[in-house]
């Protein structure tokens, strides 16, 4: 991203914001960041026909964002490596997105449940860090969409293929019924979606930082 489109976007977001995003010492960070915000923003300007500047986000005990004036918008985003996406729907969700890199297995035996581990380390070596990726990403999408955090710990809950093949499903956990969908977005990252409703989009909408400012600046015009 160029740095006129940067500062372009930079003041569609809140002063408090701007703010945060000026103590990243890293450019990518502070970039990462940035187009979380504002990809929130374009998504809720054009389904809603709200004016950017009317959107102000609040955030619940666990620290998941909402729009106090949208109760019935759901939303949550991740970002890793070179991208950001963003999920949106009328029920629970929650969305995580993982660039593949060499991790230490140990890390899954802290982590995941003792099921989930046994069934990575059955997989051949050269799986097992595709199946991390799944396990690790599925997970980050669940405890984003009920909106605790880790307050929900790791380990407490495990997902499991399904025996069809067909999918995932979760074991050990009282919540609400939830629904996985993984999407291939880039042959190095994982992407997972978790939600309370069962219907998901067949596909994702691609847009660059340019499209973005540009659905901005329409909003702005209204």
């Amino acid at each position: 991203m160029d740095s006129e489109v940067f500062y372009s976007l930079l003041q569609q977001v809140s002063p408090e914001k701007r703010q945060r995003i000026d103590r990243f010492i890293r450019r990518e960070d502070a970039t990462r960041t940035l187009i979380a915000d504002v990809l929130v923003r374009s998504i809720i300007c054009n389904q809603y026909g709200v004016h950017n500047k009317e959107i102000n986000f609040s955030h619940n005990d666990y620290g998941k964002p909402f729009v106090r004036s949208l109760p019935s918008l759901h939303f949550n985003v991740s970002h890793s490596g070179d991208w950001v996406v963003c999920a949106v729907d009328t029920a629970f969700v929650g969305i995580d997105i993982e660039q593949i890199k060499p991790i230490d297995m140990d890390l899954a035996q802290r982590f995941f449940a003792q099921q989930e581990y046994d069934d990575l380390m059955q997989r051949y070596p050269d799986e097992r860090i595709i199946y991390f990726y799944d396990l690790w990403t599925l997970k980050e999408s669940y405890i984003k969409a009920l909106g605790k955090g880790l307050s929900i710990p790791l380990n407490s809950f495990a997902i499991r293929r399904r025996s069809d093949g067909c999918g995932f499903s979760i074991q050990g956990e009282s919540g609400p019924a939830v629904y996985f969908k993984q999407y291939d977005i880039d042959r190095d990252y994982k992407l997972s979606v978790c939600g309370t409703s069962s219907e998901f989009p067949g596909n994702i909408i691609l847009q660059d930082a340019e499209q973005i400012n540009q659905a901005l600046a329409i909003s702005s015009s209204r």
